[in-house]
C-alpha cells in the first residue's frame, strides 16, 4: 500500500484541496463503504438519514465482498483517474498512507468546533490524524482481546472464565478430558493471527506487544518471550477440534452457544451472533479480557475525507464528519454493531454489560498507556508487515513447526516485509 500510495502524490496534486464552503452551499456526499449486511447496513441507512435530514444529498457507492480488498481497488482506480469519493470507509495505517499521498482533506475546523481532541483518547486519534491534523473520522471501537464463554460448560468442570494464560491451559485440560472441545476456533490465517496477538499481548505484556507487534524492534520479535509466545501457541492448536480448519469464525461463536465448546477468542462482533439468537449475556454467555496487564486490543473502523472539488461536496464532508462524530449516531451505530462507541462520553443505558465493560476498559487503558491497536486486523500494522505475521502464526498453528523455528522465521519475515 506505501508504494501504491506514494505513486499517486502526482495524481492526487491535481485534485482540488478542500477549502471552508459557504453557508449557503447545500450538503452532498458520495460514501464508498463495504458494510452491506445486517447491522452494518441498518448502521449505514441511520446515517443516510440522518445525512439527508440535514439537507444532504446521500450518493450510496457500497461495495460488497473481500472484507475492504474490493472497496481498495475501486478507491485506487477512483483517485488515479482523479475523481475520488468524498467520504471512504478506511482503518489503520491505511489512513495515514493516503494522508501520506496528499489525497485526504482536512478536518480541522469541525474537530475543533466539536472538541475531538475532548472525547477521543490519544491512541484513537493518533489514527485518524496525519501531522496533527483530522483526516479521517473514527466510527467505532472493536475490542479484539475477548473471550466469549458458556458458563455451563464451564461449570461442567468447576472452572470460571480463565484470568491467566497458566489457567486457561489447565481449565483447557479439565474440559478435554471430559469430551468438551475448550476452544472453538475457525482455521482461517485471520484468526488464527487474532489468537496470537492475544498470546502475545498475555505472555509479552503490553511493553512486549508495543516493541514486537508495533515497533517491529528485532530484539522482542526473536526474544526469548517470543518462544514462549508461540509455546502456548502450540498448546492452543491442542485445544481445538479436528474439524477446525476452514471454519469460519461465527460458526466457532455457535459450537460455543450449543455447549460443543467452552470458549472462543474472538473480537466482540462475536456478540451480535449471541444477540441474534437471543442470548443474554452474564447469563448464556459470558465475556471476558483474554489474559493480560490490562491490556486493550482495539479495531476501529473510520471514514477518510478525500480531497474533492465542490462546495457541496466540501459542505456535506463537514456536516458527515460532524454526524459520524456526534453522540447519536455513535450510540445508534455501535448498538447495531455490536461494538463500541470511539468517543467517551455517549450515553450507555442502551447499552449492555459486555459493551459497558469494553467501555470501562479502554478508558482505564487509555490512560494508563496500554490501549493498543490489533495487528491482526489493520490498526498496529497493515500491507507485507501484517501479512508477515500472519504467515508465520498461521503456518506454525498448522503445523509442527517448533517455537524457535517460527521465531526465527518471523524475525525474517519481518525484516523483509518492511
Amino acid at each position: 500500500m506505501k508504494t501504491f500510495a506514494r505513486a499517486l502524490c502526482g495524481a492526487v496534486s491535481m485534485i482540488a484541496v478542500t477549502a471552508a464552503a459557504p453557508a449557503l452551499a447545500e450538503p452532498k456526499a458520495e460514501v464508498l463503504h463495504y458494510w452491506t449486511s445486517g447491522g452494518e447496513a441498518k448502521a449505514v441507512q441511520a446515517l443516510q438519514e440522518a445525512f439527508a435530514a440535514r439537507g444532504g444529498e446521500w450518493v450510496d457507492a457500497p461495495v460488497a465482498g473481500g472484507g475492504g480488498d474490493a472497496q481498495a481497488a475501486v478507491l485506487r482506480a477512483r483517485v488515479l483517474a482523479g475523481d475520488p469519493p468524498a467520504a471512504v470507509q478506511i482503518k489503520g495505517p491505511n489512513i495515514q498512507e493516503w494522508a501520506e499521498a496528499g489525497a485526504l482533506g482536512d478536518l480541522t475546523a469541525v474537530a475543533t468546533a466539536q472538541d475531538w481532541d475532548k472525547v477521543l483518547p490519544e491512541a484513537i486519534q493518533n489514527i485518524v490524524k496525519y501531522e496533527g491534523k483530522y483526516v479521517a473520522v473514527p466510527v467505532n471501537v472493536h475490542r479484539v482481546d475477548w473471550i466469549w464463554a458458556n458458563p455451563e460448560v464451564l461449570a461442567k468442570v468447576g472452572a470460571e472464565v480463565p484470568t491467566s494464560w497458566e489457567e486457561f491451559n489447565e481449565t483447557a485440560d479439565k474440559l478435554q478430558a471430559t469430551g468438551i472441545i475448550p476452544l472453538a476456533h475457525g482455521g482461517q490465517p485471520w484468526q488464527d493471527a487474532t489468537v496470537f496477538e492475544t498470546v502475545v499481548l498475555g505472555i509479552g505484556g503490553t511493553d512486549f506487544y508495543r516493541k514486537a507487534l508495533v515497533e517491529l524492534d528485532m530484539d522482542a520479535l526473536g526474544s526469548d518471550t517470543m518462544v514462549a509466545v508461540f509455546d502456548q501457541m502450540r498448546k492452543m492448536r491442542g485445544y481445538v477440534d479436528p474439524d477446525f480448519p476452514g471454519r469460519d469464525w461465527n460458526l466457532a461463536t455457535a459450537m460455543v452457544m450449543r455447549g460443543e465448546a467452552a470458549m472462543q477468542i474472538m473480537g466482540d462482533w462475536a456478540k451480535g451472533e449471541f444477540a441474534a439468537a437471543g442470548k443474554v449475556p452474564g447469563v448464556d454467555y459470558v465475556c471476558a479480557s483474554t489474559p493480560s496487564d490490562n491490556g486493550y486490543l482495539l479495531n476501529s473502523d473510520s471514514f477518510a475525507m478525500f480531497n474533492v472539488s465542490g462546495d457541496d461536496n466540501v459542505e456535506g464532508q463537514a456536516v458527515l464528519a460532524e454526524l459520524i462524530l456526534g453522540t447519536e449516531f455513535q450510540e445508534t451505530f455501535n448498538l447495531f454493531k455490536g461494538s463500541i462507541p470511539a468517543r467517551t462520553d455517549v450515553p450507555r443505558a442502551e447499552f449492555d454489560d459486555c459493551a459497558i465493560k469494553s467501555m470501562d476498559d479502554m478508558v482505564a487503558a487509555a490512560e494508563g498507556g496500554t490501549l493498543l491497536g490489533s495487528m491482526a486486523h489493520e490498526i498496529a500494522q497493515a500491507g507485507a508487515v501484517r501479512g508477515a505475521f500472519i504467515d508465520v502464526a498461521t503456518a506454525h498453528f498448522n503445523s509442527d513447526m517448533s517455537s524457535q523455528d517460527a521465531v526465527d522465521q518471523l524475525v525474517k519475515a519481518i525484516k523483509l516485509a518492511q
